[in-house]
């Protein structure tokens, strides 16, 4: 075999290695089923009234690209739920957001909002909650489709941790961490 050869199969397996570590090894690696003992996470519970949420977003290079503060409202109608989120970012913009929630009786989530590309699909089981979707970046920000994986998790306090990734063709370009708990708690759950 030529030396380009050695290297093109090189190339090649260390592509392999990387996706299977992406797959098996990393963020994406999680199922709903990991969390299903603890506490029960039922969004028509803690997605209810006015909660605050504050968070940090990392670009690509994983330095933190933007802070903020939201402050949200949820209500339900039975297993339709609307949460509407107004975003204080540290630059300066607010950025508001109308998501609508639909449970099913499986633990299914379906999440539409304005700037999510069709239906987003996600899954609450035990203390942890799944959300995948494609959202559309504002024309400021690129309006670039980014495909979004959401996982949040409620913690013994009562508040709930959130980490999300952002991916384009497949390669991470942001990941957000937040906190989000009833508005007025210094403390949740005391």
């Amino acid at each position: 075999m030529s030396f380009i050869t050695y290297i093109l199969i090189g190339a090649i397996l260390t592509a392999i290695a990387f996706m299977a570590k992406e797959r098996y090894l990393s963020f994406w690696a999680q199922k709903s089923d990991d969390y299903a003992d603890g506490p029960i996470f039922d969004i028509r519970e803690r997605f209810q009234g006015p909660i605050v949420c504050e968070g940090v977003i990392y670009g690509p290079t994983g330095r933190v690209a933007s802070r903020f503060v939201a402050d949200f409202h949820a209500t339900w109608n039975g297993n339709v739920g609307t949460m509407v989120e107004k975003f204080h970012y540290d630059s300066g913009l607010v950025q508001d957001r109308c998501w609508t929630l639909t449970l099913g009786n499986d633990g299914s989530i379906k999440a539409e909002a304005p700037d999510v590309v069709g239906t987003g699909q996600g899954k609450q089981e035990g203390n942890a909650v799944l959300l995948n979707y494609q959202i559309k970046l504002t024309d400021e920000a690129g309006g670039h489709v980014l495909n979004a994986t959401d996982w949040m998790y409620l913690m013994s306090n009562g508040s709930i941790m959130n980490r999300s990734q952002f991916r384009k063709f497949g390669i991470k370009v942001a990941e957000m961490v937040a906190t989000m708990r009833p508005k007025g708690d210094a403390y949740a759950g005391e």
